[in-house]
């Protein structure tokens, strides 16, 4: 039997233990009461008001890190470059990336294949698949064209369509050119399968959020729902992969009319149990849930503003037509068209997909170079009212201002204000390693589509000159999913 006293010392090292730890965890000043019940008044407020959550704490604490409550965790906040940088070069032993992404929504058990064991479709997009935009232009372009005409009307009358709706078809349509190559890009049955996935994804990586640990293996194995669309999409894909397996046997690594699309750089690049073609299909889907639903809400963003503010639609007309009409639809074009990238940019600026930024978890203690301590678990991020938002790198930093990021010409623009730069103070697409990996084809398939409707259409919202409100709850903030666009032939003059 264990004598009393060593009993005394160990709760003794144990209680002061969690003590001291305590000390510095509460050291970080917090917005709202902390308090085990009423701290949750504090989470009520941070999920329905978080930018106003954001904002008071950055004021109030003088831009100082600071903590807010959130439904299962504490959510420090930094905004200070010196911390950014800190927050950004940690290694991920220390501040992951993937696991604070898996927290919020356990996407990686959602996903329904190893994305986080092997990640090798990653520097696929990153290398293969910029390298290869500006050969791809002209098939990417002319998918364009077709789910355009095929989704909106080109016609004197106007065509009021639900815009986000709308803009997941043309995205997926589009990127499907790329990604599986004519004719799968228009399949009917693989584009409801793609477009399907990504809110099963959420849907399944929600239900596993709410429910305890025990539970999730449980309903993973019983829901079904997603390895019932990986199955859909084998066999699709099947008859491809066989027949191009067929062309590699016979005459090796490559061949006359090889396709160039990302379903053939996984074929080359895949190893394992990542070759059969059951993987290949899974691997894709995931390819799709990385690139074509953040397109689309990125786009129904930027489309809001310009048919809220039809104003801007002649200056952006009149540099896609005087830029085309030198150097027609190509990848150089599109590096002389600075208002079109600094629009999207600005867009983005003010309402990009979450408002919180780099957001990390920490896996072990974790003590920032000013002595702000971030006990494992928690979850560390900047803000969007931090960076995007702040006077410090932007002047008037609450104002949309479409051409903030033209340079002194017109036709000619600075690569560090472009839209796919990272930076600092632009945090859009992540920053240093971890930055996106296909944020230049996001980039330009975003900068396209805009080109093609101001030179195609006129637009105006449904309610003219009412911008939507966004959806924020928490870090989410999304564009509204049922506000309408409408749509006519672009009026001659």
């Amino acid at each position: 039997m264990v004598p009393v006293y060593i009993l005394i010392l160990l709760v003794t090292f144990l209680y002061f233990g969690t003590w001291f730890k305590q000390a510095k965890w509460c050291s970080v000043p917090t917005m709202g009461p902390t308090a085990p019940l009423l701290s949750y008044w504090g989470v009520l407020r941070y999920m329905t008001r978080p930018r106003d959550v954001l904002r008071e704490g950055h004021v109030k604490f003088g831009g100082r890190p600071f903590r807010v409550a959130s439904p299962l965790r504490w959510q420090y906040i930094v905004s200070s470059p010196e911390l950014i940088d800190e927050l950004r070069r940690a290694p991920d032993a220390e501040l992951d990336p993937l696991a604070a992404a898996d927290d919020i929504l356990h996407f990686v058990k959602a996903l329904g294949t190893k994305f986080a064991s092997n990640t090798y479709h990653v520097p696929i997009v990153r290398t293969t698949l910029t390298k290869n935009i500006g050969a791809l232009l002209p098939s990417v372009l002319d998918e364009m064209r077709v789910a355009f005409a095929h989704y909106i009307p080109a016609d004197k009358e106007w065509h009021p369509v639900v815009a986000h709706d709308t803009n997941v078809r043309i995205v997926t349509q589009t990127s499907s050119r790329i990604f599986v190559g004519l004719p799968l890009c228009r399949d009917p049955e693989l584009l409801k399968i793609t477009m399907s996935y990504t809110p099963t994804v959420m849907k399944t990586g929600l239900l596993l959020k709410v429910l305890p640990r025990p539970l999730q293996s449980f309903v993973q194995r019983g829901s079904g729902s997603i390895d019932a669309l990986i199955d859909r999409a084998h066999r699709l894909l099947l008859p491809t992969i066989e027949e191009r397996r067929r062309m590699m046997d016979k005459y090796g690594a490559e061949w006359l009319d090889k396709p160039n699309d990302m379903l053939q750089w996984l074929m080359d690049s895949a190893e394992g149990e990542e070759r059969t073609p059951r993987g290949l299909a899974a691997r894709m889907l995931a390819v799709y849930f990385a690139a074509t639903d953040t397109a689309a809400l990125g786009f129904t963003v930027a489309l809001y503003r310009l048919a809220a503010h039809p104003e801007y639609v002649q200056p952006l007309r009149e540099e896609v037509e005087a830029v085309i009409a030198q150097d027609g639809w190509t990848r150089e074009a599109f590096r002389k068209m600075p208002k079109v990238d600094s629009f999207l940019k600005e867009c983005m600026r003010l309402q990009g997909p979450s408002t919180l930024l780099l957001q990390r978890k920490a896996m072990q203690d974790f003590t920032f170079s000013d002595g702000t301590f971030v006990p494992k678990g928690s979850h560390v991020a900047t803000s969007i009212v931090a960076t995007h938002c702040d006077s410090a790198y932007y002047s008037d930093p609450l104002t949309f201002n479409p051409w903030r990021f033209v340079g002194a010409e017109d036709d000619a623009q600075d690569s560090k204000h472009r839209f796919a730069t990272t930076s600092p103070e632009y945090l859009l697409f992540g920053y240093g390693r971890h930055a996106c990996a296909g944020r230049f084809f996001a980039e330009i398939q975003l900068e396209m589509m805009m080109a093609y409707v101001v030179t195609t259409y006129d637009v105006r919202m449904e309610k003219p000159g009412v911008l939507p409100e966004p959806i924020e709850f928490g870090s989410m903030s999304l564009p509204s999913m049922t506000a309408k666009v409408c749509f006519r032939k672009r009026a001659t003059e």
